[in-house]
């Protein structure tokens, strides 16, 4: 059976292209699962609405970047509405350049559209060589370009693969401030089994915590004491009070080995446990070593003393 996944669109952006990589390692690791077929959405909020009323099997949303950090809207849809699972992760390099249509030149550009993230790359570029020109926010970077290719705008800051989409040329290559920048998007289902472990995965979850002093500390004491390794911690208001957030954590480790089974078992105790986003293998670097108190030996070595005990045995 085919199965639709829905992107953030239209076509010749940054998360077709992380769709299709992640289409590929999907089929890759799983072709019994049937084709995959890519279409795009007006932004991430459909795509999730897609996935949540059954009308896509999945989605593949942008989560955060290197440059300009945490993608709010992903991060609350995530942590509102139906609950949504991370089974799998892509990284992307980002590169921009300004897409015009054939014949434009410089002084012929007033209005130059871009993504917000985008925009932020872009910023100093256009400050030195567009400083008059208006920037248009739009849904994508490939929004943008189709919004060029219209005649609606003058310029677009886009992925150079938008250009041959959508009639463009490129007046300028690579014209954001940071190099080497990237941005990391993830697949999105419904709930359902975790991808079984690979020995580096990421499990992402969100915390909600009373707003008194020590009880963000105590539940994050919680990883610490079992060895377990935080590689994100952000915090998103809860849209109940103001000053009150939850907290999005990606922690080293699987939910099926018993460090990270052990953390859940706790916070869920401890009622601060809002959402398991899931766990899935990470993409971009190694899971740091669990310590020597946290390896599934030194689990196990407990659980039998423990166990030898409570058979009243001491040997």
């Amino acid at each position: 059976m085919e199965q639709r996944w829905a992107y953030l669109g239209p076509e010749g952006t940054f998360t077709e292209q992380a769709a299709q990589v992640l289409a590929q390692r999907t089929a890759d690791a799983d072709g019994a699962a049937g084709p995959i077929s890519l279409y795009p959405v007006a932004g991430v909020s459909v795509a999730i609405t897609a996935v949540r009323s059954g009308a896509a099997r999945a989605a593949v949303v942008p989560l955060e970047s290197s440059v300009e950090g945490a993608v709010p809207l992903t991060q609350d849809e995530l942590t509102h509405g139906d609950p949504l699972m991370i089974i799998a992760e892509s990284y992307v390099p980002v590169t921009f350049d300004l897409l015009v249509r054939p014949g434009t030149t410089l002084d012929q550009i007033r209005a130059v559209g871009a993504h917000p993230h985008g925009h932020a790359q872009i910023r100093p570029w256009l400050a030195e060589h567009l400083p008059d020109a208006e920037v248009v926010m739009s849904a994508s970077n490939a929004a943008a370009a189709a919004a060029v290719a219209e005649g609606a705008l003058d310029a677009a800051a886009a992925a150079p693969v938008a250009g041959p989409l959508y009639g463009l040329l490129s007046m300028a290559t690579d014209i954001g401030e940071v190099r080497d920048a990237v941005t990391r998007f993830v697949l999105l289902t419904r709930p359902g089994a975790a991808p079984p472990p690979t020995g580096n995965d990421r499990t992402s979850l969100v915390l909600s915590v009373d707003n008194r002093p020590g009880s963000l500390l105590a539940a994050l004491t919680e990883f610490a004491s079992r060895g377990i390794n935080l590689t994100r911690l952000e915090s998103r208001p809860t849209r109940s009070k103001l000053g009150e957030y939850v907290f999005l954590v990606d922690a080293d480790g699987h939910l099926q080995e018993q460090a990270m089974a052990d953390v859940l078992t706790a916070l869920i105790r401890r009622s601060v446990l809002h959402r398991w986003l899931g766990s899935y293998p990470r993409i971009d670097g190694t899971n740091d070593p669990a310590a020597r108190y946290a390896t599934p030996q030194a689990y196990l070595r407990a659980q039998n003393q423990v166990d030898r005990w409570q058979r009243g045995e001491w040997a």
